[in-house]
């Protein structure tokens, strides 16, 4: 039963994710946090940082991850194939099609109306992490045992590094994670 669930959550996931990697994180959130409770908020977040750090498509590896977590090496394979089928399907049908038909005007309608909806779910997944990092429980609240200053300290200090001074982003996430493992052993 878990497979099928695992499989089906994936699917959707696969079907309903336009954008990429980061548009997914919001339906992968509903999924995993919300609707099944496979995960807490706090492994969503190390979740989210994994599947970035890790190479491939972030959906993917997201995918895997979470299968390994609930059922092992099978429940990977099976959300990993849940993830990737919808998009197996939808670019061997979308390249026939953009080829046959790629200078109607309609077809060139179509894909400009997606951009704002792509936009829109990269930005809800930007902030849902945002948030997660920067407050304690994971709900925007203002109270300072709530804020996580240290983590609004590393994104402050990763966006000057990588604006001002053009550091490569790989070195900027391992100095962050040099930093938090030493001020975890020091506190």
């Amino acid at each position: 039963m878990i497979y099928l669930q695992l499989f089906l959550s994936f699917l959707q996931i696969g079907c309903f994710s336009f954008g990429g990697g980061y548009a997914a994180m919001p339906l992968i959130q509903e999924q995993v946090v919300a609707q099944h409770s496979w995960l807490t908020m706090e492994s969503f977040s190390n979740l989210v940082t994994i599947a970035e750090m890790t190479p491939g498509p972030i959906a993917v590896n997201a995918a895997t991850f979470v299968g390994t977590q609930i059922a092992g090496i099978p429940g990977a394979i099976i959300a990993t194939l849940g993830c990737i089928l919808p998009s197996c399907i939808f670019v061997t049908v979308l390249a026939y099609i953009y080829t046959k038909y790629r200078n109607l005007s309609v077809l060139q309608g179509t894909l400009a109306s997606l951009r704002p909806a792509v936009v829109a779910m990269i930005a809800k997944a930007g902030v849902s992490i945002l948030i997660s990092a920067f407050f304690v429980n994971g709900i925007l609240s203002l109270s300072p045992e709530n804020i996580s200053f240290r983590m609004i300290f590393y994104f402050a200090a990763a966006l000057v590094m990588l604006r001002k001074f053009k550091m490569n982003p790989i070195l900027v996430m391992v100095l962050c994670g040099v930093f938090e493992v030493a001020a975890y052993a020091i506190l």
